[in-house]
């Protein structure tokens, strides 16, 4: 979400640090753009517009609901879905924080949208319908505040002057009336909980994090009001969980360190709350984007998704995860976008927009692209859900620099991705309110649109969004997905979560239906699930094995103790005391399976297949690890209290699946 005044758009930072303590009292996390450099060249742009599609042309495209392959999302028929999307701005709010609510100066660059989508007191919904079709894009994401679910005002009528038929309803249903009119015009929707309250933007407004303003509680009953409002919709296609999470006066957001600020776990449970309301719902998770104090001797920085590398989510439906993140030119890996000295949060780091042309593709890399890496424990699409700049009136080269740079990088890797804002104002003159947003429209519902001369971003929007890109029937792929018991349970089995504890007093994790256990961190309470070459579970129930009472075909592991399933199933999760092995849970196979195995000792170094398995990024970081191949099953684990071993796993017991 980005910010913007009369003088300057951005996001300022404020910190006041003491000389002695060193301890943030308040800040204000804020964007500011900056111009001198000089832009540089890159791939040639396409100068014409993309086609048009109307809206049974965009409708015939594809078919919901969405899913993910590997890197890619995919429709319903399996045919690659590609976001190209815009951000339709106003049911966040728009109100800047401070002076009367009612007073249009006091709302982002003087735009009062009422809290509903801006534009619809200036021009017909089926006309902005027939503008975004123009640009070119597929999908909208609709950000909205929490305060919208629970507001029972009407909106003003001079809110809804161009729309007259929205007359008399509560934001809530201006929002419903949105979503029907998008969809039903083809467009695939991603709702994005962007604030708790109404107020617009950013750092310390109330709206830092998903329990900012709310307890965790009432953000996911929110999410599942909504998801359960649109279910039957199948062009709703997915749950975006929270903006632009970041730090708040006192605390960082941080990702797996399992207390009230901790992302990973929050978006985790939510997102497995709404699929478990909503089979069919893609869950987009944001990275980190703030952490730290923003002042030269102290930690601070943009993580975004580099958390994922050692830590991924597990949902209980392996495709439906995406990620996202935001990139702006004024901001960078360790700038906030501030401008003024540190009094306002400004750093010495270089932004976005500073970095060489090599530099800007490794930062983008590290900091989110690299998820898209096939075969991995992380793999998942990237979605870069938010990214812009200023266009018509633009003087700042190193603005415009950037914007060229950045979208060769979305157009080389097909990335998804989604422009920040689509909708704006314009005043009498023409001249925009906003001048990041794409159409603008004046009192009259005139437009003076990206698509219209006179707006240099046009090349490099045409770029983007004609940029040679993979359609058509994408495969299925094998998944593998970590288990993190590090503060308590991981259940991300169906199967399980309606059935009562199967190991109470321990910390346990299963593995999503339709995968098994193939591997386990020594002391660390990681483990590795997949579903390559997976044998289909058969009739019978799943057993808890805390003994050796299965052992069978010989003692695989002399003088060990050992947990090991009985013949014909094959581990789907395990259960653990501190860090100690508790119990291993086994499924039955539909199939006979071989019981001729090997064992795989990892007490004193990593033992892991050469190729496949997720072999290629570490899902139990500083920590030795065990693993089956991709075509064996984990039949056993063997662990003992000697040699202060501490009953941590120190061997498997893998079979060939065949």
């Amino acid at each position: 979400m980005r910010s913007n005044r009369p003088t300057h758009a951005g996001r300022r930072l404020l910190v006041r640090v003491s000389a002695f303590a060193t301890a943030l009292t308040w800040f204000n996390l804020g964007l500011a753009l900056q111009s001198d450099a000089t832009p540089l060249t890159g791939t040639a742009a396409s100068p014409t517009a993309p086609a048009a599609l109307t809206g049974p042309q965009l409708a015939a495209t594809w078919t919901g609901p969405l899913s993910t392959r590997d890197r890619y999302i995919v429709d319903a028929t399996g045919n690659r879905f590609k976001l190209k999307a815009g951000n339709w701005s106003g049911a966040q709010g728009t109100w800047e924080g401070s002076g009367d609510v009612n007073d249009v100066n006091n709302h982002q660059a003087k735009q009062k949208s009422n809290n509903i989508p801006l534009g619809l007191d200036r021009a017909p919904i089926d006309k902005i319908m027939s503008d975004f079709h123009a640009l070119g894009i597929n999908s909208v994401r609709l950000p909205f505040a929490n305060a919208m679910i629970h507001d029972t005002t009407t909106v003003p009528v001079s809110a809804v002057a161009a729309n007259p038929q929205l007359r008399s309803k509560t934001p809530l249903q201006v929002y419903d009336e949105v979503v029907a009119a998008l969809t039903a015009d083809g467009f695939a929707v991603i709702l994005n909980n962007h604030t708790t309250s109404y107020r617009f933007c950013c750092g310390l407004d109330g709206n830092e994090r998903w329990n900012s303003g709310q307890s965790t509680q009432q953000w996911e009953d929110d999410w599942l009001f909504l998801v359960n409002r649109y279910k039957h919709n199948k062009r709703v296609v997915g749950a975006d969980l929270r903006n632009e999470v970041r730090r708040d006066t006192w605390d960082d957001p941080n990702w797996g360190w399992g207390n009230a600020q901790d992302e990973y776990a929050a978006f985790q449970e939510a997102g497995n709350k709404i699929l478990q309301a909503d089979p069919d719902m893609l869950i987009i998770m944001e990275g980190i984007n703030w952490q730290g104090i923003p002042f030269g001797p102290f930690s601070h920085g943009r993580p975004m998704l580099t958390p994922v590398r050692d830590l991924s989510n597990t949902l209980i439906s392996s495709g439906k995860l995406v990620y996202s993140a935001h990139f702006y030119g004024f901001t960078g890996p360790n700038h906030t976008g501030a401008s003024g000295g540190w009094q306002n949060g400004e750093t010495n780091d270089p932004r976005y927009r500073d970095l060489t042309p090599d530099q800007l593709i490794q930062a983008v890399n590290d900091e989110a692209l690299f998820v898209t890496r096939s075969g991995q424990h992380f793999t998942a699409p990237v979605w870069i859900s938010e990214f812009g700049a200023a266009g018509r009136g633009q003087t700042e080269n190193r603005e415009m620099g950037w914007f060229h740079r950045f979208t060769d990088i979305l157009a080389k890797n097909d990335t998804d991705f989604a422009i920040w804002p689509l909708v704006g104002w314009s005043d009498a003159k023409g001249v925009p309110n906003d001048n990041w947003a794409l159409i603008s429209y004046d009192a009259r519902g005139t437009r003076l649109s990206l698509s219209d001369p006179g707006d240099w971003r046009a090349t490099d929007w045409n770029k983007l969004i004609d940029a040679p890109a993979k359609t058509g029937p994408t495969p299925q792929v094998d998944h593998w997905n970590m288990l993190d018991l590090d503060f308590g349970d991981q259940n991300v089995s169906r199967t399980m979560l309606a059935k009562p504890d199967w190991s109470p007093g321990s910390r346990k994790g299963n593995c999503p239906d339709g995968q098994r256990l193939v591997g386990l961190g020594r002391g660390n309470s990681r483990g590795l699930c997949t579903d390559a070459a997976e044998p289909t579970i058969g009739v019978g129930d799943w057993v808890t094995v805390t003994d050796e009472r299965y052992v069978s075909h010989g003692d695989w592991a002399d003088g060990y103790n050992k947990l090991q399933c009985p013949d014909n199933t094959f581990a789907v999760g395990y259960s653990v005391h501190d860090n100690a092995m508790s119990a291993l849970l086994c499924a039955p196979s539909s199939r006979q399976l071989t019981t001729n195995g090997h064992n795989i000792w990892f007490d004193s170094g990593d033992n892991r297949p050469a190729t496949g398995g997720s072999t290629g990024s570490d899902w139990a970081p500083g920590h030795y690890k065990g693993q089956c191949a991709d075509n064996e099953y984990l039949a056993g684990v063997a662990y003992t209290w000697k040699w202060l071993h501490h009953g941590a796993p120190d061997a498997l017991l893998c079979r060939p699946l065949a």
